[in-house]
This record gives structure tokens, sequence and C-alpha cells, in this order.
């Protein structure tokens, strides 16, 4: 049964909504170049500080730790504040920390600099979603809306890469962050004008103790993962990781009894929400972890320049924004389920194309497989992302866009923080290195790729493990296109390829 008043479905959005939804797509687009903008900076960033490889993957994954931590509380705390207020808000903070992390003097700094970006990213992401839900009440608007926020996330992502290559080539790691500043600052001056207020119910309170215990349930299981694959096991895994379930059964039990919780779990029995969920988790969870060591073999082992590399994953980008164009017509013609399905199954696909072009002196392979993985990839969240966020009523929108988020943003911190360390682990693995080999060099070998390149002078302990990276990015693609090729069969199964499937469901999933 649909809460929404059924005038709702009758007020069709005008220039100032389209205009509006600009400015919400430069910040989630601004927020996804900020999770893989660091990437192509990983040598430089070795050069100027030498963090061990354990800090470079803090470096790369805290923002998204922080940002999956603190979603779930931030939709709630949008949905009653005020969601154009909290973006307003996160905008100021996120240029603030922007500024620390663009001069962070060591490694400490920086992943500091980096949680508090998190922070700050976490009272934006879900008052894009949820801005975008209020203000587009027609079901048509507001799939081509969604698909264009999406669209946004996406390229956000791809274009991450291209965008840190250009500042890389004139300028200090530092300044993948400057650019931030005057993005935020045309928030702040574009949103006041063009961004509707809207909030959900503002009598209901934040609950501090789901709010604590989501994050206990988050954070300790994913650093379990990453130290017991890239440092080995020890009694901090066994001991992170029930820390964290129990704080996730604690969470689940807490939610069931509130009247008013973080977190609906009831919603999670509507086939269309849950596999919704799990569809975008996945799908970014592949995506992002590839584009985590893949940025690095494009420098490491073929040896091109960072704004080199960063064109070279464009195909990806370009494919992603096509998706938009599409893509409503195809959820029309297959249904949500099999549409997502199809989209998986794609970007399964093109990271098996990864993998068997690893090795391959030619571009043209890896380029092929960057755009099947981008039009498969944006297809999968852009349905996922509608999906869940017009399964319920629009006073909900807030909390609803905050669960799509925070799949969103798990699946980056664990696509980095799994598909890393498992890469980090095949590397390792390979490492084949002559018994001459030097014992200093051959630590500097096993530590990383690019300690290697930038400390090693012998060219056969160089080759080596170039050839070791390359193999592992080998294994990291098949493995992650096996899983992409899983959760295809499981959305096309579990999904409902109905929209009525997935319209104006109540909050209690009836």
């Amino acid at each position: 049964m649909s809460l929404e008043p059924p005038q709702d479905l009758e007020i069709r959005a005008g220039r100032r909504e389209w205009l509006a939804l600009g400015v919400l797509v430069l910040v989630v687009t601004l927020l996804a170049v900020d999770g893989t903008v660091l990437y192509l900076a990983v040598p430089s960033l070795t050069s100027d500080m030498a963090p061990t490889s354990t800090q470079l993957l803090w470096i790369g994954d805290i923002y998204s730790f922080v940002l999956a931590g603190l979603l779930i509380t931030m939709g709630n705390v949008a949905d009653r504040i005020g969601r154009k207020r909290l973006l307003l808000i996160g905008a100021a903070a996120f240029g603030a920390a922007s500024a620390i992390a663009a001069f962070a003097p060591d490694p400490q700094t920086l992943i500091a600099a980096r949680a508090l970006l998190g922070v700050a990213g976490a009272t934006l992401m879900p008052s894009t979603l949820s801005i975008v839900r209020a203000m587009f009440g027609d079901p048509k608007q507001r799939t081509t809306a969604i698909a264009i926020w999406s669209t946004g996330a996406m390229a956000g992502a791809t274009i991450g890469p291209l965008v840190g290559g250009l500042l890389l080539e004139h300028f200090w790691w530092g300044s993948v962050f400057l650019i931030n500043l005057p993005v935020m600052a045309l928030v702040l001056i574009a949103g006041p004008i063009l961004i509707p207020e809207s909030r959900g119910d503002a009598a209901t309170t934040i609950d501090l103790w789901s709010s604590l215990l989501s994050i206990l349930a988050i954070v300790p299981v994913v650093y379990a993962v990453k130290h017991w694959v890239g440092s080995g096991w020890d009694y901090s895994v066994p001991l992170c990781g029930l820390f964290g379930l129990a704080a996730g059964v604690m969470f689940i039990r807490r939610q069931r009894r509130l009247a008013h919780p973080l977190l609906d779990i009831s919603l999670f029995r509507v086939p269309a929400f849950a596999g919704a969920v799990v569809s975008n988790g996945l799908a970014i969870f592949a995506f992002i972890g590839l584009l985590y060591f893949f940025s690095q073999y494009l420098q490491l082992v073929r040896g091109y320049g960072p704004l080199v590399a960063g064109l070279a994953e464009l195909p990806g980008t370009l494919a992603a924004m096509v998706v938009v164009v599409f893509v409503g017509a195809l959820s029309m013609k297959l249904g949500a389920g099999r549409a997502i399905g199809l989209g998986l199954a794609a970007g399964s696909l093109g990271l098996a194309g990864i993998g068997l072009s690893s090795f391959h002196a030619s571009y043209w392979g890896l380029g092929v497989a960057l755009v099947v993985i981008g039009l498969g990839i944006g297809v999968a969240m852009t349905l996922s992302t509608d999906a869940v966020v017009s399964a319920v009523p629009k006073e909900r929108a807030g909390a609803a866009s905050a669960i799509a988020e925070t799949a969103y943003e798990l699946g980056t911190a664990l696509g980095i923080a799994v598909l890393g360390s498992f890469h980090l682990a095949m590397y390792r693995s390979h490492l084949d290195l002559p018994i001459t080999t030097a014992p200093s060099e051959a630590a500097a070998a096993n530590d990383s790729l690019a300690v290697t390149v930038k400390t090693v002078t012998d060219p056969v302990v160089v080759d080596h493990a170039r050839d070791a990276f390359a193999s592992a990015v080998q294994s990291t693609s098949y493995t992650a296109a096996a899983l992409l090729l899983v959760a295809a069969v499981l959305a096309w199964r579990i999904i409902p390829s109905t929209r009525a499937a997935t319209e104006g469901v109540s909050h209690d999933g009836k």
C-alpha cells in the first residue's frame, strides 16, 4: 500500500528542479572522484611520504569506512533537520577537511584527514539522493533523475584517476584535494537558491546507541578481512571479526525493538528492496576494487604516466555516461530484476576481459573490457538505486537513500580492502626472485611494486615484480568476475521484474 498522496504522482518537475539536480549531481560526482582520485597519486605519494603498504590501504579505504559507518545515521538526521540544511553544512565541512588533506605532512595526518572527509561526506551523500526523491514525484521523471544521479556517481569514480592524472602531471599529490574547494563553494552559492528544503518527521529522535553500533559493526569486520589477507592471521583477526559481528547482531535486534529505527529491517522482506541493495553493493565492490589496483598496474607495469593512465581508463567513464540514454527502455522491456542481472553479467564479462588482456602488449583489449564494465555496472547501479528509493514513501527518503549509499560505500570499502588485499597476497605469491637478489631488494619487492620501482636498482628484480603484479591483476580480475556472475544470477532470480514491485511500498514492508 502506498503512503504517498495521490497528487504526488501528478507533480512534474520544472526547470528549477532540473537545475537543482545539476548541483546535486555535482556533489555526488565530486564525492565519487574523491574516493578514487588518490589511486593515481600512489606512486607520487609513496615517493614523498614513504608509507607502508598497510598505510597505503588505510589511506585508500578509510574515507569509505567512515562514510559507510555514518551514512545510516546521517540519512535519518537529514530526514529530521532538513536535507538541504544538512547538505550545506556538509559542503562547508568537506571543503575545510579537503584543505587539511591537501597539506598533510605525513601518512598519519593524511589518514586522519581522509577520515574527516568521510565524516563530512556522510552528511552530503544521503542528502543528495533523498532530495532527488523529494523533488521528482513523477515516477518517469524520477527514474530519469536517478539515472543521471547514478551516472554522476559512476562517472566520478571513473574520472577520478583522469582528474588525478591531469593534476599530477603539473602539481604535487595534495592538489587532488584542492579541486574540492571551488566545487563546494559553488554548492554553497547555488544550493540555497535552487534546492528546495524537504524533511521527514521532525519529531523523530535519532538513537545514538544505534548509530554507535552501526559503526562498530562495519569497521572491525572490514579491518579483520584486510589484516588477514594483507598481513596474515593473528589474534586481531578473529577478535575484530567477532566483535563486529556481535555489534551487527545487537544493532539488528535493537532496530526491531525501536519505534523509529535507524535502519528499517522490515524493508529487507521486500525482494525488490533487498535484492537491489545487495546488487548495488556487489557491483561497486567489483568496480572500485578493480580501479584500486588497475591504476597502479597502468603506471607501474605498463609504464604510463599519470595523465595517460587516466585517459586509458576513460572508456569506462564514457560507457557509464551512455547508460542514461537507454537504461529506462531496457528496464521497461526486461523488468528491473532481469535488467540488473544482465548489467551485472556484462560487468563480469568485462572483468574477465581485463584478466585476459593483462599480459597483452596492446591496449585495445583493456579498452574494450572497460567499455563493457562501464555499461554493465552503470545499468546495475542505476536500476538498483531506483528500486531502493522507489520502495519507500517520500518521508522516509533520507533513510532509504542512506541504505542505498551505505551499500555503495561499504562495497567501495570492501572492494578496496578485500580485492586490494587479495591482489597484494597474489602479488607476493607470484613473486619469484632470483636467489642472488640482495636481501634489502627482496624485502622491498615483497612490500609492494610501488616501493620496488622507486628503490630497487636491479632491473631483473623490477621485471620479476612487474610480472608478479600483472599475474595478480589477472587472478583478482577473474575472482571479481566470478563474484559478479553469481550476483547476476541472484539478481535475475530474486529481484522482481515488474515496476509495481518497487513502487510505493510502505515502511513496514506491506
